[in-house]
């Protein structure tokens, strides 16, 4: 098996730290990819930090990877030797249920595997884009359009994809208005997208910090929630919100700003129970949903949407050696919007 250079976490409350981690020889349908760039996801920090469960250590990170193609097996009909390609959240799925069928392999019923922290097929533990290297199933890679430079692309493969997958399913377009709760990593990409889709697009952040760079991405207006007369002022206004935030809010009040028929979409994850009143939906006839990624054909109509339109996320490149001082950095919200790690120095 390859070894690689990689960055892991060894516990889950030490730093990450340089190491090497061994790769699966490519198999008939595999494709091994250098990687050129690796987005740092609040859920990477989520994961090592065993937030959401117990892990496995040494623990490389990383879903938003973005590189090219070096080798593919003798099957491989999708992607050759000097491809410019990407791998988000998921390496691998049943193939087989309905969902899988469908093209909405991250609904997959038994389960779809993890780009990092899940049993891979041959029983090890799957490692992500903090490496120089990752070996991948054809069918779980997708194509980079020349449009998009890679440092940019890279958090497309999550952070793009989470947004773009719910705007999509629910209609967003001309006549609707849609509302992004956060402008962090997700919700700054959530403003690109729906401004470009031809919504009319409304920010909602704690503060008004962030109100110009909201704009200039493309929403027409932008209010603080911190500012209790938010609520009453926007009252019924939205047919579709995207709540991208990982903190606990007051579902209801948000239900409130919902117009008849409308839907609230959560696509943040956080830890806490949200409470949910009946007449916050009823009173409206309002929906509460949640979403995740989505499925690889989606994931390429993104990628494609986004050259089509010179969408990238917005990124600040970092060397390996600053990674956890990316990880406070993330936590105290203090980045514009996504950091970038540039492989080759690791």
């Amino acid at each position: 098996m390859p070894t690689v250079k990689a960055y892991a976490a060894t516990s889950p409350t030490g730093p990450l730290t340089p190491t090497t981690i061994e790769r699966r020889d490519p198999g008939p349908n595999d494709v091994l990819i250098d990687i050129k760039f690796a987005g740092i996801c609040h859920s990477d920090i989520h994961t090592v930090r065993g937030d959401w469960g117990p892990q496995s250590y040494p623990l490389a990170p990383g879903h938003e990877i973005a590189g090219i193609v070096t080798a593919v097996g003798h099957a491989v009909t999708r992607h050759a030797v000097g491809d410019r390609v990407g791998v988000g959240c998921m390496v691998n799925s049943c193939g087989e249920c309905i969902h899988c069928r469908a093209g909405e392999e991250q609904y997959c019923l038994a389960g779809h595997t993890g780009t990092y922290g899940a049993t891979d097929r041959d029983g090890t533990i799957t490692q992500g884009g903090y490496s120089t290297h990752i070996v991948v199933s054809e069918n779980f890679v997708v194509s980079i359009p020349d449009g998009l430079a890679l440092d940019v692309a890279a958090p497309l493969l999550c952070a793009g994809i989470t947004t773009y997958s719910p705007l999509r399913h629910w209609g967003a377009g001309p006549g609707k208005k849609v509302a992004v709760v956060g402008m962090g990593g997700l919700g700054h990409m959530g403003v690109k997208l729906a401004a470009a889709m031809g919504a009319e697009v409304t920010v909602l952040s704690q503060t008004l910090n962030k109100r110009d760079d909201g704009l200039s991405l493309g929403a027409q207006r932008y209010f603080a929630t911190g500012d209790p007369e938010t609520f009453t002022r926007l009252a019924g206004s939205f047919d579709l919100i995207i709540s991208t935030i990982s903190a606990a809010v007051d579902i209801n009040a948000y239900l409130k700003l919902l117009s008849l028929n409308g839907t609230l979409v959560l696509v943040g994850a956080p830890p806490e129970a949200l409470p949910v009143q009946a007449f916050s939906l009823s009173m409206g006839r309002r929906s509460f949903a949640g979403s995740t990624i989505g499925g690889i054909r989606e994931t390429q109509d993104m990628l494609n949407f986004c050259a089509e339109h010179g969408l990238g996320a917005d990124i600040e490149v970092i060397s390996a050696g600053q990674i956890n001082e990316a990880y406070e950095r993330v936590l105290a919200s203090d980045v514009r919007y996504r950091f970038v790690i540039d492989t080759a120095t690791l």
